[in-house]
């Protein structure tokens, strides 16, 4: 009688139970078009969108962070945008949800800064022609940013004069609602007592401190630590937090890399950027402190 070996396989292990099909370890690597990456991130977009207009090597990373940076201000607008709706529509949890990935944006956006942060004037001397009249104050998912801040100014519309759909965009975010105006509102319909003059402000202008909100804060940091609200003015806070973070981070970076000089686009450049951070974004929660 003959002996004849048989090897076992998998599928002959599977099917007796004792167990289970080998699977490919490696993943599926042919597709008919693009692949289901690049459909969803565009990433072939993405990395040909740089064009350096100098020779110098240091112009790459200064272009492509500035790109980075614009597309963090597109996702915390998209954020502050969705905390807004959710708080006139009074679901708190979700636009604290939206309040705390801002935040952990805002850190990202930040840390943006980091291949700039060290730059020489030599340095930024070598690529800085190349931006001709081209300056951070233009960009308008930026100033979309500030204005949902309450830093409202129909000037900032001018730049965008000639760009349609941007210009009519920043218009309508003008005139709308700041967060903290939906803030506001909704600490009115809580019962606190935020003055008309406050909730029928001209939307269009600059938000202004006001001490009878300031005293609805300090009322309700007064109270229960663990109520919604109170947690609502951190998150605010946070965000608040780092924003001045931003814009320290950027006060620094330009001080380092041109000192005090004019800067692109014929702005002040540091005294500039410098009256920008002396700015207090959602300034009753900071002074309200005082009054605990």
């Amino acid at each position: 009688m003959s002996h004849r070996t048989h090897t076992r396989t998998a599928d002959d292990r599977a099917a007796d139970g004792r167990g289970e099909p080998d699977r490919p370890e490696s993943p599926n690597l042919d597709f008919a078009g693009t692949t289901p990456y690049e459909d969803y991130v565009h990433a072939d977009v993405l990395t040909h969108l740089q064009h350096p207009l100098s020779d110098d090597p240091g112009e790459m990373a200064f272009l492509v962070t500035t790109q980075v940076m614009e597309l963090w201000f597109t996702v915390i607008v998209h954020e502050w945008e969705t905390a807004g709706r959710a708080l006139r529509e009074d679901r708190l949890p979700v636009a604290m949800a939206a309040l705390r990935r801002s935040a952990r944006e805002l850190e990202a956006l930040n840390a943006s800064w980091r291949p700039l942060a060290r730059l020489t004037p030599a340095e930024f001397n070598a690529y800085r022609a190349a931006l001709g009249e081209g300056s951070g104050f233009q960009s308008a998912m930026y100033r979309r940013m500030e204005f949902l801040l309450g830093e409202k100014s129909s000037s900032m519309l001018v730049p965008h004069r000639g760009a349609a759909r941007v210009h009519e965009e920043l218009e309508k975010a003008l005139h709308q609602p700041s967060l903290y105006d939906e803030v506001l509102h909704l600490l009115a319909r809580r019962g606190h007592a935020v003055p008309r003059a406050v909730l029928e402000r001209d939307l269009s202008q600059r938000y202004e401190p006001s001490a009878e909100v300031e005293a609805v804060w300090a009322a309700i940091y007064s109270g229960d630590r663990d109520t919604d609200l109170a947690r609502l003015g951190e998150a605010l806070t946070d965000v608040a937090e780092l924003v001045w973070r931003w814009r320290n981070d950027h006060l620094v970076a330009t001080r380092r890399a041109m000192g005090a000089k004019t800067g692109t686009g014929g702005s002040a450049g540091v005294a500039w950027l410098e009256k920008r951070a002396a700015k207090t974004v959602f300034p009753e929660l900071w002074t309200a402190r005082s009054h605990v």
